[in-house]
């Protein structure tokens, strides 16, 4: 049996933590779907499409490995994917409270889907797309948290040289 696990996200941007789970989860599972969500409630600063052309640029080198954007319930989407495994990053403790209510929901909307939590290296912990856009916004150096033409977008994006 073949075992396809979905990556949710907004990455908003895409973050040199979230390229690390994508490939350390690539190494465990046959099929990777990087499930890019709409989410206009958090107001992502790149539109649907770009974070999905950034994603699928991050991962071009990896064949088992696919991004689509999505949009409504992740538990359907799951669904639609043929997918049993849904991946999600915990940084801290405080991240735990909220992917364990989330995981218990999806759980419920759909019982075929089984929620595993992966912790970022040492390296990526802290590192947050909120916190990068923050930084860059401020003129900082945000190359080593986001892969080089990330950092180009989101330089562009911001209007910054």
């Amino acid at each position: 049996m073949k075992i396809r696990a979905i990556y949710p996200g907004t990455f908003d941007p895409l973050t040199n933590g979230h390229a690390d789970l994508v490939l350390r989860a690539a190494r465990l599972f046959d099929a990777v779907i990087v499930a890019v969500a709409a989410n206009p409630s958090k107001q992502p600063l790149f539109t649907l499409d770009e974070r999905v052309a950034l994603a699928k640029q991050a991962f071009v080198e990896c064949p088992n490995v696919s991004v689509i954007g999505f949009s409504g319930l992740l538990a359907k989407f799951g669904q639609e994917q043929q997918a049993q495994v849904l991946i999600r990053g915990v940084r801290a403790v405080a991240d735990f409270e909220y992917e364990f209510q989330l995981a218990s929901m999806n759980r419920s909307l759909n019982p075929e889907l089984d929620s595993i939590f992966m912790t970022p290296s040492e390296k990526n912990t802290f590192i947050s797309s909120t916190l990068v856009k923050e930084v860059c916004r401020h003129g900082g150096d945000v190359s080593s948290f986001v892969p080089a033409h990330v950092q180009h977008a989101l330089q562009q994006k911001l209007g910054i040289n």
